[in-house]
C-alpha cells in the first residue's frame, strides 16, 4: 500500500499541555485501542522555552527543522543543546522534559513511536542532483521531503509532502535537483520472548 499526503490531509492540534500547537502529519492507531497511537509523526512550533508533554511509554525522536536551536534538560540530567539542522535526538517520552530556546522559536520535526509494540527511526536523505538510493527496508516507512522534490516509484513529492508505504520492500529514491528527505522507519516488536 502507498499513499500521498500532503498539507491539506495535516491537522493542526494543541500540544497535550497546552504550551503550544503541532502540526500532526500523520497517527497510525493502535488495532487493539484506536484511541491510542503505534506511531504519530509531527512538526512542532516552540515559541518559548517551557516544559515538554509527557508521553508514557512512547520513544520521541525529536530533529531541528528552523530555528537557532534548543537545550533539553531531561529527567534533571545535564542539558542536550540541539543546535544542527537535520540531526535526530532519540529520548524517553515519560522523562520530564524542559527545553531552553537557544535564540527565539524553532521548528522541529517529532517522531514518537509505542515502544510496546515497535521500533522507530529517523534518518536524514540527502540526494545530490540526479542521484538515486535505496533505502532500508521496514514494515512501515515514511518519508517527508524537507527540501526540494525527489520522487519514488514514479511517485513526486515536493517539500511538505510525504509518502506512507506499508510493506514496500526494496525503496529507491530519486531526486533530479537535489532533496533532503526525513526517512522513518517502523518495524513491529514480537509480542512473544
Amino acid at each position: 500500500m502507498m499513499r500521498r499526503l500532503g498539507p491539506a490531509d495535516y491537522r493542526d492540534m494543541p500540544w497535550k499541555n497546552g504550551g503550544g500547537v503541532t502540526r500532526e502529519l500523520l497517527k497510525l492507531p493502535q488495532s487493539s485501542d484506536p484511541a491510542r497511537f503505534l506511531a504519530r509523526l509531527s512538526i512542532a512550533t516552540v515559541g518559548e522555552s517551557g516544559p515538554f508533554s509527557l508521553f508514557h511509554g512512547i520513544e520521541r525522536t525529536i530533529m531541528l527543522l528552523d530555528g537557532a536551536g534548543m537545550a533539553l534538560a531531561i529527567g534533571g540530567a545535564r542539558e542536550v543543546v540541539l543546535d544542527r539542522r537535520y540531526q535526530p535526538f532519540v529520548f524517553p517520552g515519560e522523562a520530564e522534559t524542559h527545553c531552553r530556546l537557544l535564540g527565539g522559536p524553532v521548528r522541529d520535526f517529532n517522531l514518537m513511536v509505542d515502544r510496546a509494540l515497535a521500533e522507530g527511526s529517523l534518518e536524514v536523505v540527502h540526494l545530490a542532483p540526479g542521484e538515486t538510493r535505496t533505502l532500508a527496508s521496514a514494515a512501515t516507512v515514511l518519508l517527508y521531503v524537507l527540501e526540494g522534490r525527489a520522487s519514488v516509484a514514479g511517485t513526486p513529492l515536493a517539500v511538505e509532502e510525504a509518502l506512507w508505504l506499508e510493506e514496500p520492500g526494496a525503496l529507491a529514491v530519486r531526486s533530479d535537483e537535489g532533496a533532503f528527505l526525513a526517512a522513518i522507519y517502523l518495524r513491529p516488536r514480537s509480542l512473544t520472548s
